[in-house]
């Protein structure tokens, strides 16, 4: 953390002791976004190990991971910022220091996924790791017009000092490589994260999925012509999804989790498979509607 950065901390500190005695001192990061829609997915969960070296620290219906490399720790998501005391106390109740948490890998610029980030990131010290076009997106806190979902979109803390990837780059800590697997679609910038962890002589690969639902406000054509390139993207994320090594899934929201089982060889495609699924339901109502 600069010496800026170390100032503010401490004068945050010394803000909350000052204040009155059940007063709740504003902090600009965690102030709720959209609380209404977010109180449906941050329904308590209990943290967790998933398997291995692996963790699960979120929420119901928004999932936050954690690696121990044994050399520091990785996050994976924010989810929103009213949710960041909550992820750190799951955190701290495995056992583990938050000052411990290197990286903070985002799946994909909303604010229910990354909201929480620029809070996480400056509790943490961590560098924030994103594809390049989601880092455009975190760094000024709101989604561009190229995103279909933009009505719907409030804007969010932006993230400073976004260290970004390529499909097929990886991050390296401790014993463990955690690989970006662009996935596209939702966002032009949605990027899933996949690593090896072991237990009791066994390794499985674990894949941290960025959303790949079609979704945007109706009267968005996936249907138009103009759209194709954006469809044809999806279809190029599917097919990711269905092909890369995948044996413990975790969907950025646990709704789309297509499989109870925590290890399931087939759960990545299956979870490929229910989205392509959806994109063309939408665009057969589409189709109906239009007419």
């Amino acid at each position: 953390m600069s010496l800026i950065g170390v100032m503010l901390a401490g004068l945050q500190v010394q803000v909350a002791a000052a204040a009155p005695a059940g007063q709740t001192v504003d902090d600009p990061l965690l102030r709720p976004i959209a609380p209404d829609t977010s109180a449906r997915w941050l329904e308590p969960q209990a943290p967790s190990r998933l398997f291995g070296s692996t963790y699960y620290v979120g929420f119901k219906g928004l999932s936050v991971a954690l690696i121990d490399t044994g050399d520091g720790l990785i996050l994976v998501d924010g989810a929103v910022p009213q949710a960041v005391p909550a992820i750190r106390e799951n955190i701290r109740a495995l056992g583990f220091d938050l000052k411990d948490i290197k990286f903070i890998l985002s799946t994909e610029p909303h604010f229910d996924h990354a909201g929480g980030l620029a809070a996480l990131a400056r509790d943490t010290g961590a560098t924030v790791v994103a594809s390049a076009a989601a880092a455009k997106v975190l760094e000024a806190g709101q989604s561009g017009a190229d995103d279909p979902q933009l009505p719907w979109l409030p804007p969010f803390p932006a993230v400073k000092g976004v260290r970004t990837l390529k499909d097929g780059e990886a991050i390296r800590l401790g014993g463990t490589t955690v690989t970006a697997l662009a996935t596209p679609g939702h966002t032009a910038g949605s990027m899933s994260w996949t690593w090896q962890s072991c237990e009791e002589g066994r390794c499985v690969n674990v894949v941290f999925a960025s959303s790949l639902n079609a979704v945007a406000p109706d009267e968005f054509r996936f249907s138009a012509p103009e759209n194709r390139p954006l469809v044809e993207t999806y279809g190029r994320s599917f097919e990711r999804m269905r092909s890369v090594p995948c044996d413990v899934l975790i969907t950025a929201h646990p709704d789309f989790q297509p499989t109870d089982a925590l290890i399931d060889s087939k759960a990545c495609a299956a979870f490929a498979d229910a989205s392509a699924r959806r994109l063309a339901e939408r665009m057969r109502k589409e189709s109906l509607t239009d007419r």
